[in-house]
């Protein structure tokens, strides 16, 4: 694979076929569609080909040769800035044990989601045009070394999500889209605002020998590249590098979401259409634990250190909070909503425990949840098309009607609570394992195990009010899946079996660089506590 740009290949291929989408005639609806299918299936190929050839045993934070299928070359540069210099930006693309499991659940979520797109019936010239342009911003994000490279791909996702949502949504679409914006653009000023920051706190090395200012995540990750007087410099004593750090931590906690920055996301599920839904689900929230694994941790492992019981807090709040709405719920799409956001919190509770065993079990959750999520949406949808309606009341005994169906909504619910042998389980019990292991957020580790119980009730639940007990007779010609349906479930299905019954597959993936993560944390902070800083 050496010298093949397949992270440029995974990332622009979808902007290849919305070119082609944009040349073809809106009267070719099927056309169209096949196109966005051949694709998001190429993508797939293409992420199984990068998962075949990666390196399991390598893997690293902050040196270059520890990342895989590196591509790099200078992509912008500007002289003659008098108080700067040059202001340098390069193409630097490249993959570990954290973002590889990412770029598969991005290929994977996109492809199903353009299955469940094939009900979408206005403008789909737009609409699939649109699609592929935010695979290409989601694909870019988890391959990005370049922190400038990383926040185009962030706020590239924005318009598309904008007007996915705000054309081929629900009733209050337009408020839904709105309100997505409004929060994302906010999160991402403050993402902008620190980038820059750190951008005229470290330097880097260049091939001539002339230290510059750099972009390079890499770079910044190391710190021996901040020179004392760095506004974001580990040796300046003000307090800026704590307000940068909670301003970066904010920016990606609106994309989870965290508590209480949360309420945008049911919104704009209920009124997003289905496949806008399961992106939304896979692999958009999962941008924002990614970006602080990716970022805040290495770049400010002293202050990620200290506040470590308050990122524990927020995950247990995520879980506990999201748990409760989500019983309370009689909107089927607002139960998923909600339990999407109880789910994050068990991410956020293993990042915080800073241990091998938390964070590996916080990225397995990240792709676990993904697929999970993303067939619980698909389960929605599919009910949705047939009645109309979402609404947990208006149904009962769909089991008899809709047998195989159901056989699959069994699959995702139990999957959801957690249920041994399949991979939600197995993430979930790491994260507890790695957590309780750190002393100072042991109790909330405790108060945080309620989920599960909470979990349990709120999809038993949701089980028995809607396939269990007598059919209304309205319901009674409705039809069992068909063999598009099957195409979106069985994929899903086949992933959350074997990685419950195999977790290895994905775990010896992220083990070295889930490992070295966690080792330079803690040797940074403890040098820097050393230093007395």
């Amino acid at each position: 694979m050496d010298g093949f740009p397949i992270l440029s290949l995974l990332t622009f291929l979808p902007v290849l076929g919305m070119i082609i989408i944009l040349f073809l005639p809106k009267e070719q609806s099927n056309t169209i569609k096949y196109t966005t299918l051949v694709i998001t299936s190429l993508q797939v190929v293409f992420a199984v080909i990068l998962l075949g050839n990666y390196n399991y045993g390598a893997g690293g934070i902050f040196e270059q040769s520890s990342f895989q299928f590196i591509e790099k070359f200078r992509w912008i540069e500007i002289t003659g800035i008098s108080w700067i210099g040059t202001v340098k930006v390069d193409y630097f693309m490249g993959v570990d044990g954290i973002s590889v499991p990412m770029v598969l659940l991005t290929a994977i979520i996109s492809f199903i989601a353009t299955l469940s797109s094939w009900n979408i019936k206005s403008q789909l010239k737009g609409y699939f045009a649109l699609f592929l342009l935010l695979d290409t911003g989601m694909m870019g994000v988890f391959v990005s070394l370049d922190f400038f490279l990383f926040y185009i791909f962030w706020e590239l996702m924005l318009l598309p999500m904008y007007f996915l949502i705000g054309i081929w949504g629900g009733p209050r679409k337009e408020y839904a889209a709105i309100k997505f914006f409004i929060y994302t653009l906010f999160g991402s000023i403050f993402i902008l605002l620190v980038m820059i920051g750190l951008y005229f706190s470290a330097t880097e090395t260049i091939a001539s020998g002339e230290r510059v200012f750099t972009f390079n995540m890499l770079a910044l990750m190391d710190q021996t590249n901040y020179s004392p007087d760095g506004i974001l410099s580990p040796f300046n004593p003000e307090n800026m590098r704590l307000v940068a750090y909670i301003a970066l931590f904010v920016g990606f906690a609106i994309k989870i979401p965290m508590f209480p920055f949360h309420t945008w996301l049911p919104d704009a599920h209920v009124e997003a259409p289905t496949p806008i839904s399961v992106i939304l689900a896979g692999v958009l929230l999962k941008m924002g634990t990614y970006g602080i694994l990716r970022i805040s941790y290495p770049m400010f492992p002293d202050i990620t250190r200290d506040l470590m019981w308050y990122i524990a807090l927020f995950g247990m709040v995520n879980i506990i909070y999201g748990a409760l709405v989500a019983l309370a719920q009689k909107d089927f799409k607002k139960l998923i909503a909600y339990s999407s956001i109880s789910h994050m919190g068990y991410v956020l509770l293993g990042m915080a425990s800073l241990s091998t065993t938390g964070i590996a079990g916080a990225v397995f959750q990240m792709f676990n949840h993904g697929t999970i999520t993303a067939m619980l949406f698909l389960i929605v949808g599919v009910i949705y098309d047939r009645t109309h309606t979402r609404g947990i009341n208006d149904f009962g005994g769909l089991a008899n009607q809709m047998p195989v169906y159901t056989g699959f909504v069994t699959v995702a619910f139990f999957a959801a609570i957690g249920l041994p042998s399949l991979s939600g389980f197995v993430s979930e019990a790491l994260v507890f394992v790695g957590a309780f292991g750190q002393e100072s957020i042991r109790v909330l580790t405790m108060i945080s195990t309620l989920g599960i119980l909470l979990g349990a009730a709120y999809m038993l639940w949701t089980l028995q009010r809607i396939f269990f007990g007598t059919l209304p007779e309205k319901w009674n010609k409705l039809l069992d899946i068909d063999k598009r349906e099957y195409a979106m479930f069985i994929p899903l299905t086949i992933i959350i079996i074997f990685l419950g019954i195999y977790p290895s597959a994905m775990l010896d993936i992220m083990n070295t660089s889930v490992n070295t993560l966690v080792d330079y944390v803690a040797v940074s902070f403890q040098n820097m506590q050393l230093s007395g800083f």
